[in-house]
C-alpha cells in the first residue's frame, strides 16, 4: 500500500514531517482537558473559556495561509522555528492568565498561531516539494498520522499530569513538549541535493494562483464541505469532556476517548493515504462526511456509558483529520503544488471558521440548554451537507502509477 515509501530520503522526510505534526497536534486538540480546571481554578465561566478556544480555532486556520505563502517565498525552516517556539510560549504563560482577555491572548493567539504554523500547510507542502509525485499521497497520509499519534500520545499523559500535579504544571510540562519539534523542524528543511521532480509550471505570483483558485467553484465547494470538519472536530475536542461530565462519568473516559480518536485516526489517515492513490479525492470525502452522520445519530440513541464513547471514539476517530489528505490532494490536482501550501491553508481557514463556530456554539448551548442536543443536530444536518457538496467538485479519474516492485 505503500511502496512509494520504501526509498530512505522519502520515509525520512514524511516521518519527520509526521513527528513535527504529532507533538504540534499533540497540543491544541489536548486543550479540551484543561476547561473545566481552568473554570475551577478561576471562576471565569465555561462560556468565556470556550470563547479563548473558539478564537484559538480560527487563528489556527487564519495563520495556515499566512504561514504557508511566507514558507512558499522565503522558505520553511524559519517559519516553523518560530511557529514551534510561539506554541511553547502561549502553554507556559497560560497559567499566569486570569482573565478572559488573558486566556484570549495565551490560548487564543500565541498558541494557536504557533500550533497553526507548524501544521498542515507547511508540513504539508514542504514534503510535497522534496518528494516524488507518485509518494505524495502516502506520504499526506502518514503525516497526517503522525498528528493523530500525537493526539493518542498526548491526552492521556496530560490528563494524568493533571490529576497528578495540577492544570499549571501540566501546562508547563506541555510547553516543554513542543520544544521537541526544534530538532526535528531542523533535520527536516536541510537543503535537499536533488530536488524531488515538479509538474512543469509557470510561476506567475501567490497573487495570481489565489485568483485563478477563488475563480473556480471546485475550490469552493472544497471549502464548504472542510468548514463542516472544522465545526464537528473543534465542537468535539473543546466540548467532549462536558459531554462526559453532562453524562456522569469520569474525566478519564474524555481523556482515553480523545486518545482513542487519536489512535483510530492513524489507521483512517493511513488508509485514506492509499484511498486518494486509487479513488477520486471527492468521493473519499463524500464517504467520510456521511458516516459521521451515521455515527453521531447512533450515539444520540446508545445509553450513555464508558463503552459507548469509547466506540463512538473509534468510529469517528477514524475520519477525524482524515479528511485532510484527500483535500490537500484534491487542491494539488487543481493547482499544483507551487502554492500548495498557500492554497490549502485557505482551506484550512474555513475548516477553522467551522472550529470557531463550533467550539464557541457548544458553550453557549450548554450554558443555554443544560446539554449539547442542538449541537449534535446540527452537526449531523452539516455533515450530511458536506457529504453532497463534495460530489461535483471537478476531479479526473485516478491514473494508476506503475511502481516498481
Amino acid at each position: 500500500m505503500f511502496r512509494s515509501l520504501r526509498s530512505p530520503d522519502v520515509l525520512l522526510t514524511t516521518l519527520l514531517a509526521a513527528g513535527i505534526l504529532a507533538i504540534t497536534m499533540g497540543t491544541r486538540q489536548s486543550f479540551g482537558l484543561f476547561v473545566s480546571p481552568i473554570n475551577t481554578a478561576t471562576g471565569l465561566g465555561i462560556t468565556t473559556i470556550s470563547l479563548a478556544m473558539a478564537i484559538g480555532q480560527f487563528t489556527w486556520g487564519a495563520i495556515q495561509p499566512v504561514a504557508g505563502a511566507m514558507a512558499d517565498r522565503y522558505g520553511e525552516r524559519s517559519v516553523l522555528l518560530a511557529s514551534v517556539l510561539l506554541m511553547a510560549l502561549g502553554c507556559a504563560l497560560t497559567p499566569f492568565m486570569t482573565s478572559g482577555f488573558g486566556l484570549i491572548v495565551a490560548i487564543g493567539l500565541l498558541t494557536q498561531l504557533g500550533a497553526g504554523g507548524a501544521s498542515f500547510s507547511v508540513l504539508i507542502g514542504a514534503a510535497a516539494r522534496r518528494l516524488p509525485l507518485e509518494a505524495r499521497g502516502s506520504a499526506s497520509g502518514v503525516i497526517n498520522a503522525g498528528g493523530s499519534f500525537g493526539q493518542f500520545l498526548f491526552a492521556p499523559i496530560l490528563q494524568r499530569l493533571i490529576q497528578s500535579v495540577g492544570w499549571m504544571y501540566a501546562l508547563w510540562a506541555m510547553a516543554l513538549m513542543a520544544l521537541a519539534a526544534l530538532p526535528l523542524v531542523g533535520r527536516l528543511t536541510r537543503p535537499v541535493a536533488t530536488p524531488a521532480p515538479q509538474h512543469a509550471q509557470a510561476d506567475q505570483g501567490v497573487m495570481r494562483a489565489i485568483r485563478e483558485a477563488m475563480a473556480d467553484r471546485s475550490y469552493w465547494l472544497l471549502h464548504l464541505g472542510f468548514f463542516t470538519c472544522g465545526f464537528h472536530i473543534a465542537f468535539l475536542v473543546t466540548h467532549l469532556p462536558g459531554e462526559v461530565d453532562l453524562c456522569g462519568l469520569p474525566p478519564s473516559v474524555a481523556s482515553w476517548s480523545l486518545a482513542i480518536i487519536g489512535l483510530a485516526n492513524i489507521l483512517g489517515s493511513l488508509y485514506a493515504g492509499s484511498c486518494v492513490t486509487r479513488y477520486r479525492s471527492k468521493y473519499v470525502l463524500a464517504a467520510m462526511y456521511g458516516s459521521r452522520v451515521v455515527l453521531v445519530g447512533a450515539y444520540l440513541l446508545l445509553p450513555s456509558s464508558a463503552l459507548t464513547f469509547y466506540v463512538f471514539a473509534a468510529g469517528l476517530g477514524f475520519t477525524w483529520l482524515a479528511t485532510v489528505p484527500p483535500t490537500a490532494t484534491l487542491v494539488s490536482k487543481l493547482f499544483g503544488v507551487r502554492y500548495l501550501g498557500t492554497l490549502f491553508g485557505l482551506t484550512l481557514l474555513s475548516h477553522q471558521v467551522g472550529g470557531f463556530l463550533g467550539a464557541w456554539l457548544g458553550g453557549l448551548a450548554v450554558v443555554e440548554f443544560g446539554n449539547y442536543n442542538w449541537m449534535w443536530y446540527a452537526d449531523m444536518a452539516l455533515a450530511a451537507m458536506a457529504a453532497v457538496i463534495n460530489l461535483p467538485i471537478r476531479e479526473a479519474r485516478v491514473e494508476r502509477l506503475a511502481l516498481a516492485g
